[in-house]
């Protein structure tokens, strides 16, 4: 008896995991595909693929499908590698892959929901208005700033003063992804975008993520992941 029942509880997770995985994989609305897609909610695939700030208030960052993820955190590991290189011999190589030091986190609760979770990209720059270093005179930019390139946040170290407003101002709004460090108290695991390349996008064995064009208004959007796991919960294992 001792050994059945471990075999039946493991069983009945293997279930459930499929039950609610294929629930939202199958689930169509008006004859097009829905997916919960990371902090942003129910939003239609027809979303454009691009990597710069969009027009008509959309912007371009990492969405999840909920339904693939299966919590591997593969996306926090070649993240850092990415975004922590180390010169060895002369040659610039991918990091460790520490996944402690990566910009995308990966939240697991019980009943089975992985949520990643990773910059918002908010369209009215909270972090970077609660920075209180003056714009500077020839580019405009605080010490936060987002780049020209992909429109990711990013931290001039050699500005910043460690204040931690940024970080603050990150989790006031929900999301909290800014983290100071230990030693400066300057922000970090802010989502690079891997300079227009992301390696969690490019290498999610499931694809479960994405980098989309999106309008930032949707129902999970800037919500923390344990408020969205416990409505993810209700929804896949409420019968």
């Amino acid at each position: 008896m001792g050994e059945k029942r471990p075999r039946k509880r493991k069983e009945h997770r293997n279930l459930m995991k499929s039950t609610r995985r294929d629930f939202i994989k199958n689930m169509a609305v008006g004859g097009g595909t829905i997916f919960l897609l990371g902090n942003l909610g129910l939003l239609q695939l027809s979303c454009k693929r691009l990597g710069l700030e969009g027009k008509n208030g959309t912007f371009s960052m990492i969405v999840v499908d909920y339904s693939k993820c299966t919590g591997c955190r593969t996306c926090e590991t070649v993240c850092s590698a990415y975004n922590h290189k180390q010169k060895v011999n002369g040659k610039v190589l991918p990091g460790l892959g520490n996944p402690f030091y990566s910009n995308i986190s990966v939240y697991s609760f019980n009943p089975d929901v992985d949520i990643p979770t990773v910059c918002a990209m908010c369209p009215d720059n909270p972090c970077i208005e609660a920075c209180p270093v003056l714009p500077d005179t020839k580019t405009g930019r605080k010490a936060l700033y987002r780049d020209d390139k992909t429109s990711a946040i990013k931290n001039d170290l050699s500005r910043c003063t460690g204040c931690g407003s940024c970080a603050e101002a990150c989790s006031a709004r929900g999301v909290g992804v800014i983290v100071p460090n230990p030693a400066t108290n300057q922000p970090e695991r802010m989502c690079t975008l891997c300079d227009g390349d992301p390696q969690c996008v490019k290498y999610c064995p499931y694809g479960a993520l994405s980098l989309v064009e999106v309008k930032p208004d949707g129902e999970f959007y800037r919500m923390p992941p344990d408020i969205i796991a416990e409505e993810l919960a209700k929804r896949w294992y409420t019968i």
